[in-house]
């Protein structure tokens, strides 16, 4: 990290017991006055969207005349055991929000959620939305589900019987152990993950070329006790935020709160984020939506950028009020391009963002906000 992966250009400037807040440096002359803050999820580390300079999401975004800002999640040990999921709304997304408006004045802000940290921008959005606050310009969703009732094989480890086993394995540890967490996901993938692995360097002697998508997934987080299990259970097993159960500050919210247009991404082979489950969000908001189907699975078909081969993805936008259809109309009905939907995405941000404007200070000391240290900053290398 800082050498090989996460070097895009940028200063740490917010930190919190939860969140560093990365900014990241200008590489255009003039940006759009609308900044992106990025909410990647707590379940990996956030440089799966900062990988190589040729496949780093962020870097792209720079590149392309954009302010951006993304938060890197502290890896947590036993000390904050009963850290809940709204801390991760307040001291997070919340907290950083506040940083992006101080930094870059009144424009409005491109919030965009990868995975988990997506459910997590739902539920401020539907908040700020019920609240009256009007601070997002568009909200983007990358591979996150907002509606449970169909999330995949995931469902097979959340039952009551089996979250009773969690509790108590995370209660005497503090959190949910890396080791563990991956070996959940080995097992929805277990032919290519498990045994085809196996076969190709035990059987075949193969060895796997690294890269940096396996580096970066050998780097492994781990996941508070009471934040996890009330994910689990409010999420995947009560599914509270599409039934509008979910509670933020006393008052229950609803994804139909969410304003402004709504990008969401899925991929074809996600065993995370299954592409039907995602696709809920037509049912739940019935605003101005475009939805993309990408190739690849839950981190390739995301970290999809311009050029990379054997790509192709769908997009289809349904205006505000539009009429329903189901995944497989939509699937029948959308054209399938070549290429990376990133190029569509900022197509996308730009039709929705003001002329280019000189950009914001790279930090605000006068604003409580002094450049800490240098991207990638120091919770992303807590192990």
């Amino acid at each position: 990290m800082g050498k090989d992966v996460a070097i895009t250009p940028g200063k740490v400037v917010l930190r919190n017991e939860l969140i560093e807040l990365i900014q990241y440096a200008p590489m255009t002359k003039h940006v759009r006055p609308e900044p992106i803050l990025v909410v990647p999820a707590w379940i990996m580390k956030y440089y799966i969207l900062d990988l190589s300079p040729n496949n780093s999401l962020i870097r792209y975004l720079v590149s392309q005349g954009y302010t951006v800002f993304c938060i890197s999640w502290r890896n947590p040990t036993a000390k904050l055991r009963n850290v809940t999921l709204d801390d991760y709304r307040r001291l997070g997304l919340m907290a950083a929000l506040e940083a992006v408006t101080d930094i870059c004045g009144e424009a409005k802000i491109h919030a965009c959620g990868y995975c988990l940290g997506g459910t997590l921008l739902a539920i401020a959005a539907a908040a700020m939305g019920r609240d009256g606050d009007d601070r997002f310009a568009t909200v983007t969703m990358l591979a996150a589900q907002t509606d449970f009732t169909e999330a995949g094989e995931l469902q097979l480890f959340t039952d009551e019987s089996q979250l009773a086993l969690l509790d108590d394995v995370m209660w005497r540890q503090g959190y949910l152990d890396s080791s563990q967490m991956a070996g959940a996901f080995q097992m929805l993938r277990s032919n290519d993950l498990v045994w085809l692995r196996l076969i190709k360097t035990y059987l075949l002697g193969e060895r796997e070329q690294a890269n940096d998508l396996m580096a970066w997934n050998t780097d492994a987080t781990r996941m508070p006790y009471r934040m996890h299990s009330e994910y689990l259970r409010r999420m995947y097993l009560h599914n509270d935020l599409a039934e509008g159960r979910y509670r933020v500050e006393g008052r229950p919210v609803a994804v139909s709160a969410i304003r402004g247009p709504i990008f969401a991404v899925s991929t074809e082979t996600d065993h995370v984020a299954p592409w039907h489950s995602v696709y809920k969000i037509h049912l739940l908001n019935e605003g101005d939506i475009t939805f993309v189907l990408t190739s690849g699975g839950h981190n390739a078909g995301t970290v999809s950028e311009p050029g990379h081969p054997r790509r192709h993805y769908r997009i289809e936008h349904r205006p505000a009020q539009g009429s329903f259809v189901s995944p497989e109309e939509w699937m029948a009905a959308a054209i399938e391009h070549d290429g990376s939907w990133w190029v569509d995405w900022v197509a996308w941000l730009n039709a929705h963002s003001g002329e280019p404007v000189p950009p914001p200070p790279l930090a605000a000391p006068e604003k409580g906000y002094p450049a800490l240290a240098d991207a990638p900053g120091s919770y992303v290398r807590e192990t």
